[in-house]
Parts: C-alpha cells; structure tokens; sequence
C-alpha cells in the first residue's frame, strides 16, 4: 500500500546527510568536551564550531548559543530562567493564547509560584496584535513569548513589530521559533529579541537536541546543576552525537532554504487546487497571506475529526489534528479555541497538513483524492452544499 507522511510539523526523518554525518561520529570523536587531554581537545573544537554555525544562522555570537535536549527545554529555560532572575522587577509575564505547550504548561507554573501570566487573544485568522501587546503591558512586566509560527496552524506573528515596542521596556522578550526556523531567515537584530527557542528534529536532524539563544545582556537563573557546561547555563555533558547532526542540519537548511520554501509554495498551491478540483467543502483556519506554506489547517464540514483521521491512516495518509503533543487528547485545539471560541464545529472537525521536502506532486494529488473518497463515505449525500 502506498504511504504518504503529511506530518512534518511533528517531526522530520533524519535527513541522509545527517545521518551519515551521526555514524561517522559513532566512529570518531568521542572525547569529553570538558576534558583537558586531546581527545578532549578534539571534541571540544567540534563544539565550538557548532555553537558558530547555530549562531550564524540566526545573525548571533557565538557565545550566546546554549544548547539544550531540544525547544521544551530551551523554553523551559527562557521561562523558568528570567522568572526567577527577574522577580525582584516585578511577576507579571505575557505571553498569548496560542502557544505550544511547552511554553503555556510552564507558564501554569510560574502562578503557582505567584506570578501573574497575561494570555492574550488572537483574532480570527490566528494573530496576536501588537496593540493587545502594548495594553498589557505593565511597569511590572519582565517577560514576554510570543511565537514566531504557530504549530498547528503555520500563522507568522509580527515578532518584528512587538519587538520594537518592546525595545524602551524592561521585558525580556522571548519567541518559541521552531516551526520557522528552516523557512525564513531569521536575524536577532531584526527581531529585536532577547532570547529565541530551536529544535533539531524540525529540520530533518536528530530528536533530543536544540539550543536557545541568549543575549548577552540576560541573565537567567539556572536551572541545572551538576556542571560548567554551557557558561554554567546548562549543566550535563554536552549530547556530542546529536550535535553533530544537529550542525549538519542546519548546514544543509543554510544552502537549501530558498529551494525549500519555493517547493512548499508550489505543494500548498497544487493541494488547494485539488480541493477545488474535486468540489471538497473546507475552509482554511488562518489566512493565505500570513502563513506558512508548508503548514495547512484545514476544516471540513460536516465530518467528525477523529474518523476522518482513522480514514485517512487506512489510505496509507499520515496527519494529525493539531500539535503531536496533545494527539492523543480527546480535547479540542486550544490554538483553534482561542481562534473560534468553544463553540465552533472547526474545533472537531480540522485537519492539519504539513509538508517536507519529501513530498512531491504525486503524493498530494494522492492525498487529494483519497479525502474525497473518504468524505463521499463519511457525509451522506443530501447533507452536502
């Protein structure tokens, strides 16, 4: 049977590249980064190297790359770390409805401890705006994350314009930016942002490896202990392997990036087109103009979401519908209830498509034409427009 994965906003399958790049270094250095003997020596140059290519990536210095076991921690990190650091200025934290988990569970946290979290709105097309931002903000405010591109529905937000407001304020300003990262050049000058989250496995390198960029100016409060790995920020021996991978990852995504974005123009234009093609009823969750091309959110009325997945896994169709965090949860999207409001029948009945540099023509029209064969099966006919 033939399979398609439509699923890339989860996770990415090593790329070949790198995955030779991991078994060459199965084979090669294995000295401890810390260690002071040549075998040390050797591996603690790869490290450095890697820390210079994770920072030219994103138009940072080298020493303000901390890497973590992947974006929960980096955002765990950023969270945890200013909170605790900056309490003496004051508890209040904004951040927005719409967040990945690993943003909104420790912000849950943070009023456990007594700080008070501002979760902003979004409108209907999945946007926080700048002005919702500026309102909230206090004298006592001393933090702030907010997305570059949300996970389940590929919407940019305006990080550029909040940063700049943000400039003349004492708030740290953070962004989670793992669905971006490999699809616009990101600059953390432009962004005017302090710190900014990675994951490797979003862009075709290993699982359990990302890091979180810190200007220099930021002090954050540790949050591991056991070593002087990292500047102290992170302490453990640092995940060599999947470094390595990482690096070759982001080298790979450097040179191919343009290329990567037009093939995701061209896939998402060619599956609308089907839609169309074959007179399948569906909204987009979101607008064309501010999303990403290689994430669609789509509902289809008048079907029930986790039939119409079982339907399409039997096809030979991998995607979900919403973050591979909360897959398993009976509950709706919180990024499409913040975006509808509890009520709405997106909420259980959207799909989320994402696409890699894998997916070629045929596999969407595949897909095309195996969401109007299912939907034929699962909505009776005098129940269509």
């Amino acid at each position: 049977m033939k399979r398609v994965y439509l699923d890339y906003a989860a996770t990415t399958p090593l790329h070949p590249e790198v995955k030779q790049e991991m078994m060459e270094a199965l084979d090669g250095t294995y000295g401890n980064p810390s260690s002071i003997h040549s075998f040390g020596r050797e591996s603690r140059k790869l490290l450095d190297d890697a820390r210079s290519i994770a920072a030219r990536s994103i138009g940072a210095d080298f020493s303000s790359i901390i890497f973590t076991s992947g974006a929960t921690e980096a955002n765990n990190l950023a969270i945890f770390g200013v909170a605790r650091a900056y309490a003496h200025r004051g508890k209040h934290i904004i951040t927005t409805q719409i967040e990945h988990h690993a943003v909104l569970h420790p912000m849950e946290e943070l009023q456990k401890e007594g700080f008070e979290v501002t979760f902003l709105p979004v409108d209907e097309s999945g946007i926080v705006s700048v002005e919702a931002v500026e309102e909230a903000l206090r004298p006592d405010t001393i933090f702030v994350s907010i997305m570059r591109v949300n996970n389940e529905t590929g919407m940019r937000q305006p990080i550029e314009a909040i940063g700049e407001r943000l400039k003349e304020h004492q708030a740290i300003f953070h962004t989670d930016a793992v669905q971006a990262y490999g699809l616009e050049k990101l600059d953390v000058t432009s962004f005017n942002v302090d710190l900014l989250s990675v994951s490797s496995h979003k862009i075709y390198g290993p699982k359990g490896i990302g890091f979180l960029y810190r200007n220099d100016d930021v002090h954050l409060a540790q949050q591991i202990f056991g070593g002087e790995q990292e500047r102290k920020w992170r302490s453990g021996t640092e995940n060599m392997l999947g470094i390595r991978g990482f690096t070759k990852a982001i080298e790979l995504l450097e040179k191919e990036q343009n290329e990567r974005l037009m093939h995701y123009e061209k896939l998402s234009k060619q599956f609308f087109k089907g839609l169309n093609d074959f007179s399948i009823d569906y909204h987009l969750n979101g607008t064309r103009e501010e999303h990403m091309p290689n994430i669609l959110n789509i509902s289809f009325p008048g079907v029930e979401v986790e039939m119409f997945l079982t339907n399409l896994d039997l096809e030979g169709i991998a995607v979900s519908s919403g973050s591979a965090c909360t897959a398993g949860s009976i509950d709706p999207s919180h990024v499409l209830k913040a975006m509808y409001g509890e009520e709405n029948d997106r909420l259980y009945n959207s799909i989320r498509f994402s696409f890699g540099i894998e997916t070629s023509d045929e596999d969407i029209q595949f897909c095309v034409e195996k969401i109007s064969k299912i939907l034929n099966r699962l909505i009776p006919s005098n129940t269509r427009g």
